[in-house]
């Protein structure tokens, strides 16, 4: 099973999402699963007449005979979560960019007070409207029905100085030194995240840097040079940091892994 993932042809919709994947069910459709690994966006989900079953470090889907949309929502984790299919559903997933959510929706720190949630419900006509989407056969037609729906909702707030924030965070200032640039406590710093993000300056500087020596690993010759280039202390900095997201040493992990792909999955 391959999940192609499309970015937004709207350039304004790429500030803000990174971009999305489609399931088709169709009468051939078997079971599958994945391990998807930490990372800073927040990833929403619709599918259609499906139940989900929350597990520790799991996501089942299963078909329904209920009628149903169901939109979930992922806005942080730190371990790897393995997400199985009993059967592929009609489905769209779309990861938002850091503080992209927050150009949708009004009111985001209620979102983050809970690392996830499967009964989501972002605007009143949003069901009725993924209906209408599901039903489009042709993909490109979905994508822009999406888009269109997407762009009518889209907010325009001004978010600057927290885009600068998360700019000096992806940096190897200290969190202290980022947070007294600003006239914050640390302490305030660390709210404001969880507020805005669901997730700590730390914990999202650890992830971000993870993501990026994914990003970077099929530019890089060793993977001592890797750890270096992407801001981390040394080599056993780099292997914990991969232990802890991944429950892989990173040799073991890029082994396993495309990391080709916009989005990184491990298939099993």
């Amino acid at each position: 099973m391959n999940l192609d993932f499309f970015v937004p042809t709207n350039k304004t919709l790429q500030k803000y999402i990174e971009g999305y994947y489609f399931i088709a069910q169709t009468e051939k459709s078997n079971s599958f699963n994945y391990w998807t690994f930490p990372n800073n966006y927040f990833i929403l989900s619709i599918s259609q007449n499906i139940e989900i079953v929350i597990e520790e470090s799991k996501l089942v889907v299963k078909s329904s005979s209920q009628d149903n949309i169901v939109v979930n929502y992922v806005a942080s984790y730190t371990k790897p979560i393995e997400v199985l299919y009993e059967k592929p559903v009609n489905e769209i997933t779309i990861y938002f960019k850091p503080l992209g959510i927050s150009q949708f929706i009004e009111n985001t720190e209620t979102l983050f007070k809970y690392k996830n949630a499967s009964d989501f419900i972002p605007f009143s006509d949003f069901a009725f409207k993924m209906k209408e989407i599901f039903l489009l056969e042709n993909r490109t037609e979905q994508i822009e029905a999406l888009e269109t729906y997407l762009i009518s909702k889209l907010l325009n707030k001004q978010l600057s100085i927290m885009e600068s924030i998360l700019a000096d965070v992806e940096t190897d200032l200290r969190i202290h030194d980022i947070a007294k640039k600003y006239n914050f406590s640390r302490q305030y710093l660390h709210k404001l995240f969880l507020k805005t993000l669901g997730k700590s300056p730390t914990e999202y500087r650890k992830i971000h840097r993870f993501r990026s020596s994914i990003t970077n690993q099929r530019k890089t010759i060793n993977l001592t040079k890797l750890a270096h280039g992407n801001l981390f202390y040394d080599q056993s900095h780099f292997v914990k940091n991969f232990m802890e997201l991944t429950n892989n040493n990173p040799s073991t992990f890029f082994k396993k892994v495309n990391t080709d792909k916009e989005i990184v999955w491990l298939f099993i």
